[in-house]
């Protein structure tokens, strides 16, 4: 039995999937598609990225040399994974940076993954979304190469890299990508943050959209719900960021100076 049927529709594919393609067309053995893999394999088809999980390689394609498209590795890390954070930015073509690494969310313990240039790190699913069976909330499904992948839309990678900057970079890196964000669903925005029920991510995003309020036409129905939420006391709008700060009382935060002004130096 042949696979370039499957092969071309599949850039990126698991065991399971083939195993589904060969049930439709009447082979349900394992033999067979184990010796289909190693057929193609040896024939310079396919590569292995790990057990389980395959990358075709181009018709005429070198399999030493061919790079698979990292975004399509990350999707089939497991089942359930959504591309987020920074990795969410890069897709949507708007991180200020490329990275190498790349971060997508799943509720399944997975050990991160060296492929080519580039390394795949699994986050678990926010457990508030998780208890409120909220998990796909701002999930998006894209088509690329013929695979179909997930990802966090716009709107919930603002709120996600904020909520946790230590998976995006320096905050100039996160500044300046979501600066080129033109246009967020504000409700949508908003709607994230009680979800996650964060006092400290409630007062960074309400910061972020007052700074550019205009811009994004912040209005107060979109901040008071965040002024609500902020932090009783204050806090450090960088962890363990203590010297250079200034308070921001609206918003109960002690910010750098350099993300007040904007002027990048170095934050730690």
């Amino acid at each position: 039995m042949k696979l370039n049927e499957f092969l071309s529709q599949h850039a990126v594919f698991t065991v399971d999937e083939l195993d589904r393609f060969l049930s439709l067309r009447g082979s349900v053995k394992t033999n067979t598609r184990k010796s289909l893999l190693t057929y193609h394999r040896n024939q310079g088809r396919i590569i292995p990225v790990r057990r389980g999980l395959y990358a075709t390689v181009p018709l005429g394609g070198d399999p030493a040399s061919s790079p698979v498209d990292p975004y399509l590795v990350a999707a089939k890390m497991s089942d359930d994974a959504v591309l987020a954070y920074h990795t969410a930015l890069e897709f949507h073509g708007k991180a200020y940076s490329v990275y190498t690494r790349l971060h997508y969310v799943s509720a399944r313990k997975s050990l991160s993954l060296k492929f080519q240039s580039h390394e795949f790190t699994r986050v678990p699913v926010p457990h508030l979304l998780r208890e409120k069976g909220k998990e796909l909330f701002g999930v998006a499904s894209h088509k690329r190469s013929g695979v179909e992948l997930r990802v966090t839309n716009l709107e919930r990678t603002f709120v996600d890299v904020l909520d946790r900057p230590d998976l995006t970079g320096s905050w100039e890196e996160i500044w300046r990508s979501l600066e080129s964000v033109e246009f967020f669903d504000l409700d949508q925005v908003v709607e994230y943050v009680l979800l996650l029920e964060n006092a400290t991510t409630a007062a960074k995003v309400g910061f972020f959209l007052e700074q550019h309020k205009e811009t994004l036409m912040a209005d107060d129905a979109h901040l008071n719900p965040l002024r609500s939420l902020r932090p009783r006391q204050p806090h450090y709008f960088v962890r363990g960021k203590r010297k250079g700060c200034q308070w921001v009382k609206d918003w109960n935060l002690l910010i750098p100076v350099e993300i007040l002004n904007r002027s990048w130096g170095e934050v730690l």
